[in-house]
């Protein structure tokens, strides 16, 4: 009839769809293919790698790491300070034998830099087997004595120190010095106002502004026109304006917090004028700038000092040359 819908030829149509899942089947297993094989290589480079550290790690271990030509031998310790040779030694945790190569530096300068006692350390290796350490000491030119209470009962003072920047440190003990202590002329000035909280060892003191100036007026007095002449005992810095200290002559001496070198110039000027009239500073105030208050005594009837001791022996700490 007119309306008959002509049929489609069904053998082509079937033949299309075979050829399109033909071509698509090696589209897959070619995929399949190249991406095993980038596995493969992959693996292969990853193993390959792997392998070759291990070989090197391996040679290096026998040639070098475990190598006994390389044993050290000798450790040359050398310090600037008072602190015995064998204990530094001990604190770096480096042993006569260990290998050279394998020693990590920067843990055994990180070992020695943990004692508060030490500004720093530099380590060096010398070939074949030896290691040398120099240390720089920090010296102490001030100490803090805080007083508390024993466990068991009573009062017991435990003594801190401090260098010139206000870094706090314990004191050294004894069986660790290289000079005897009963050798070392070690007379410190007292600095006394400081709160018990911010004395904390390994650390410095840098918000107190008047323990700074009274570290500076330490340091001055040693080069100043005093020096020689009286010893500073004990420097006062409990007033935030002013610091006030104690010679052993018994002379109270009131600073500003600065202009120290002027101050100690002034004061030798008094100290000549009362020479001059047979008399000492009692009591002198450098904080003021003119027409400076002072009172005078006799030399003939010193003040007693209590726990006063010769000023021969108020010297600070010399080091010792490397």
């Amino acid at each position: 009839m007119w309306f008959r819908r002509k049929q489609k030829n069904r053998r082509f149509n079937r033949g299309h769809v075979l050829d399109v899942k033909l071509r698509s089947d090696q589209v897959r297993a070619t995929r399949m293919r190249l991406a095993a094989i980038a596995l493969g290589v992959s693996f292969v480079t990853v193993f390959g790698v792997y392998l070759a550290w291990r070989v090197g790690s391996w040679t290096m271990d026998r040639l070098v790491y475990e190598n006994s030509s390389f044993a050290i031998s000798e450790i040359k310790v050398q310090t600037d300070g008072v602190i015995a040779q064998d204990q530094l030694q001990r604190w770096s945790g480096v042993k006569i034998g260990d290998n050279l190569f394998a020693l990590d530096l920067a843990k055994v300068k990180r070992n020695l830099e943990m004692s508060p006692m030490i500004q720093s350390v530099s380590v060096e290796r010398i070939l074949p087997k030896s290691l040398r350490i120099a240390v720089t000491e920090r010296v102490p030119v001030a100490q803090v004595n805080i007083a508390g209470l024993r466990p068991g009962g009573g009062v017991q003072i435990s003594v801190f120190q401090l260098d010139a920047d206000g870094f706090v440190m314990l004191p050294l003990d004894i069986r660790d010095r290289a000079i005897p202590l009963n050798q070392q002329i070690d007379q410190l000035p007292v600095i006394a106002g400081i709160e018990p909280s911010k004395l904390q060892p390994g650390r410095a003191i840098r918000d107190v502004p008047q323990l700074q100036s009274a570290l500076q007026l330490i340091a001055a007095f040693d080069h100043s026109p005093m020096a020689g002449l009286v010893d500073l005992r004990r420097v006062d810095v409990s007033s935030p304006q002013v610091l006030v200290a104690t010679t052993d002559q018994g002379s109270q001496i009131t600073f500003g917090l600065q202009d120290l070198e002027l101050q100690l110039r002034r004061w030798r000027a008094a100290y000549d004028l009362g020479q001059s009239q047979n008399r000492v500073v009692s009591t002198l105030n450098l904080a003021v700038a003119n027409n400076i208050p002072v009172c005078w005594q006799d030399i003939a009837a010193p003040p007693a000092v209590h726990g006063a001791v010769d000023r021969s022996r108020n010297k600070p700490t010399k080091r010792k040359n490397v």
